[in-house]
């Protein structure tokens, strides 16, 4: 009869606290291993766990231009339904109102990008510290 390809046939059995478990899982999740399982293994038997290091600043930053990406996507779409529409008006009555809706969508365009500009210089003065 073959052995088993599975040779981990003991049990291990503990208690934690919430706030234990949470502590472990955290340590866990910041690690390259795939299970808790495989975790506690190699830190039970004092064998070598790799971490993930992260840059939280540069986590944030990258959430934030997402966003700003996102949004600045969105503006141009709807930048481009406006002059796609332009060049289907006929009536100088319709000409002044696309004047009106572009003028808002001018307005939020550099609203943004001043913003993204704020942000860039926020980012460069944290980094140049």
């Amino acid at each position: 009869m073959s052995e088993p390809k599975n040779n981990k046939s003991r049990w291990l059995h503990i208690r934690l606290k919430p706030e234990e478990y949470h502590a472990i899982h955290k340590k866990f999740m910041a690690s390259t291993c795939r299970k808790l399982s495989e975790y506690a293994r190699r830190v039970l038997l004092d064998k070598v766990v790799t971490v993930n290091q992260r840059n939280q600043s540069l986590d944030d930053c990258m959430t934030e231009m997402m966003r700003l990406r996102n949004e600045l996507n969105g503006i141009g779409n709807n930048f481009n339904q406006l002059v796609k529409k332009l060049h289907t008006l006929q009536q100088l009555e319709e000409f002044r109102t696309w004047i009106v809706l572009n003028e808002n969508a001018r307005q939020l365009l550099l609203k943004k990008v001043e913003e993204i500009k704020q942000k860039i210089n926020s980012i460069s003065d944290q980094w140049l510290q």
